[in-house]
């Protein structure tokens, strides 16, 4: 199951989902749980303070410095503020049966045994529960009246605030948890008592397991939302995939004509389109290996069977004619050298395709190269009623080639002007200078053009645009396959520029010597 991509998107998707939402969470709660905490004991400090300067007149409470919220409540401030305000403009202590002592002597007073008979009462339903603790730890008064008279200087806290120590602390008992605090009543620098508070945080608890509650809910939502654009996600990426897969599995079974749709520009549409080019070459380079085969087998056929008739002719009695045996032989022998010719030119091709051209290159003036190239078909040219001019470049450059490469290049470029070219026109060669030093030869004649249908499959091997004509001539549709190759196998570039009934140009650049 974990084997597909879409379960692993998915999975991980969830994974990142859960991740964040249980860190978010996590660090919320743990801030909201602190920072309540810290606001109930700063309302509990300030309540104890306000009842110690209530029933001891002239002391000094001993507790944290009154300051701004913590590092940890500052972008919170306003909030925390307004807590504050809140919490004590509710709270309002009334005393019963307090008798205080005289003012003369208050400030020096340190017994607080009058608080004995008192009792307290708020102005509003709290859950604080205030304590009066005398020097000795001995509860003087209880807001609940349930511990009067009990010793509690066992109690750690209590014991911290008989040592002058402002504290507090956060204990659960019996499932509830309740918050002590403990503040130091100094007289004239001499501990005179304690203030003991203690409040249940009910509200507190509630609030954070509301929030608990939420969040989960809210994780629960968002899991199954990124579920479900997990899976329409992955769902989007795998199609194409297995669509590609399934088409890739045909192409290995010999199906060529493969194509899968193209649905976006994405990584995945560009990965179709190429797909789907790979499959055209493919069946285009497939369509030419069965036209290669088609070919030479028709190449091969031609002459084979001429050579084979004319010597069954010859073994029937033929030979005894002196004439129609010499004529037989010199075409038998036009033949063979028409299949050696063809050989050579198709084992040339191989060799380029595989790279395994070895070229001898050399530093050779190509002007000089194309002047006695053209100067060896100048014959041929007059022959055919026509003109053969060459236009060099005056600044003389050398480029490293294999002159006899280049030279059968230049030969069968000049071969085919020449028999495509009509009487009474010129073919032209001009080598020039490229801005880059590179090399531009172009050779170009008046003749009959090319078809524009014709024009992107001319350079395809055994192509012939005028068939009849080149069978007749004896043209293979091979010459500027190889003119090509050659060029290529040197670093250099040819095309084609022609127009039908106005003649052809073709070019090729090489680069310039190393």
């Amino acid at each position: 199951m974990f084997s597909s991509i879409r379960v692993r998107l998915t999975l991980s998707h969830l994974a990142v989902i859960v991740l964040a939402m249980g860190l978010s969470g996590f660090l919320l709660l743990s801030f909201l749980e602190r920072y309540f905490l810290q606001a109930t004991e700063d309302s509990l400090a300030a309540q104890a303070r306000i009842t110690a300067q209530a029933l001891v007149p002239g002391s000094i409470p001993k507790g944290p410095p009154n300051q701004s919220p913590s590092t940890w409540t500052d972008r919170l401030a306003p909030i925390y503020n307004t807590t504050q305000q809140q919490q004590l403009s509710n709270f309002a202590l009334q005393t019963q049966n307090l008798t205080l002592p005289p003012e003369d002597l208050s400030s020096a007073n340190t017994d607080l045994s009058y608080l004995t008979d008192a009792s307290l009462q708020f102005s509003a339903q709290l859950d604080t529960r205030i304590r009066i603790l005398d020097a000795e730890g001995v509860v003087l008064l209880d807001s609940q009246q349930l511990e009067q008279g009990v010793d509690l200087g066992a109690d750690p806290l209590v014991a911290e605030a008989l040592a002058g120590k402002y504290d507090s602390r956060t204990n659960e008992i019996g499932g509830e948890t309740t918050m002590y605090l403990v503040l130091p009543i100094l007289v004239e620098d001499q501990l005179a008592g304690v203030v003991y508070l203690s409040q249940p945080l009910s509200d507190i608890t509630a609030v954070s397991r509301d929030l608990r509650v939420r969040w989960l809910s809210a994780t629960a939502i968002a899991l199954l939302l990124s579920g479900v654009v997990g899976l329409l996600l992955s769902g989007a990426i795998t199609r194409p995939l297995r669509r590609l897969t399934a088409a890739a599995g045909a192409v290995a079974q010999g199906q060529f004509q493969q194509q899968v749709p193209v649905w976006s520009k994405d990584e995945l549409g560009r990965l179709s389109r190429a797909f789907n080019d790979m499959t055209a070459r493919l069946q285009a380079a497939r369509q030419m290996q069965v036209d290669f085969v088609a070919n030479v087998s028709h190449e091969l056929r031609t002459p084979l069977t001429s050579i084979k008739g004319m010597l069954e002719t010859l073994r029937h009695g033929a030979v005894e004619d002196t004439q129609v045996r010499d004529r037989f032989l010199e075409t038998a022998e036009s033949e063979t050298d028409r299949l050696v010719r063809l050989v050579n030119d198709l084992l040339l091709l191989s060799r380029a395709d595989s790279e395994a051209l070895n070229l001898k290159r050399e530093s050779t003036s190509l002007a000089e190269l194309v002047q006695a190239t053209a100067e060896r078909l100048v014959s041929e040219a007059e022959a055919g009623g026509l003109t053969l001019r060459v236009e060099a470049s005056p600044d003389a450059f050398l480029v490293g080639v294999d002159p006899d490469r280049i030279e059968q290049v230049l030969v069968n470029l000049l071969d085919n002007a020449i028999k495509y070219s009509r009487p009474g026109g010129g073919v032209t060669v001009s080598v020039l200078k490229e801005a880059d030093r590179s090399a531009l030869v172009q050779v170009r004649d008046e003749g009959i053009g090319i078809p524009a249908q014709d024009l992107p499959r001319i350079g395809q091997r055994f192509y012939r645009a005028d068939k009849a004509r080149s069978r007749a001539e004896g043209g293979s549709g091979l010459g500027l396959a190889i003119a090509q190759a050659l060029v290529e196998a040197h670093g250099g570039r040819l095309w084609l520029e022609s127009e039908e009934g106005q003649g052809t140009v073709v070019s090729f650049t090489l680069p310039p010597q190393s």
